[in-house]
């Protein structure tokens, strides 16, 4: 279990709580250095775990834990300081409490689920992270974000919505076929 990619993804955990305090304090700079920072360790311990076959169960379940942890707690915090719409953070929040349900009611009923990313749910991940970037550099002063949050938002929204109702047909239809094998 221990290797390198896990220690990264453990230490990205540990930025966690770093990148919510600055965010909280409107110290947009730093939460923005440590968010990139706590983005590109999330390239390298893929990068690693792929290129020297050191993927494990753990970083399996921890690497995407990680990624969300951090992007959460931004979503949250950028929404609750009037940066970001409560409205699309509801759906960011709520796409992913979807996904979890989902994957626990399909784990209870149905049977071991192998959680796979959909490239839409890359794509949606990475617009995530441009908007939530963008934001904190905005908040930092580095640029001024405004002419295009607007539109990055509803893009945003639509791969929100477009990915959980693909997990949802994905894993509705494996549950379907599962079920009619059953009974044949």
């Amino acid at each position: 279990m221990l290797n390198v990619p896990n220690a990264i993804t453990v230490a990205r955990i540990l930025l966690v709580p770093w990148i919510a305090w600055f965010t909280h304090e409107r110290d947009y700079e730093s939460a923005l250095w440590l968010f990139m920072a706590a983005a590109a360790s999330d390239l390298v311990d893929g990068l690693i775990a792929r290129r020297f076959n050191l993927r494990t169960r753990f970083g399996a379940i921890a690497d995407p834990l990680a990624d969300k942890m951090a992007m959460l707690t931004v979503t949250l915090l950028l929404a609750w300081q009037g940066w970001l719409p409560w409205w699309l953070a509801a759906a960011i929040v709520g796409r992913d409490l979807v996904i979890v349900g989902g994957a626990v009611a399909y784990h209870l009923l149905v049977g071991q689920l192998e959680i796979a990313p959909t490239w839409l749910s890359k794509i949606n991940t990475v617009l995530e992270f441009a908007l939530l970037a963008t934001l904190l550099a905005t908040g930092a002063g580095y640029f001024n974000g405004e002419p295009w949050l607007p539109v990055l938002m509803w893009i945003v929204l639509a791969t929100v919505l477009a990915s959980g109702a693909q997990y949802v047909w994905i894993w509705g239809s494996k549950a379907a076929a599962r079920a009619g094998r059953r009974t044949t």
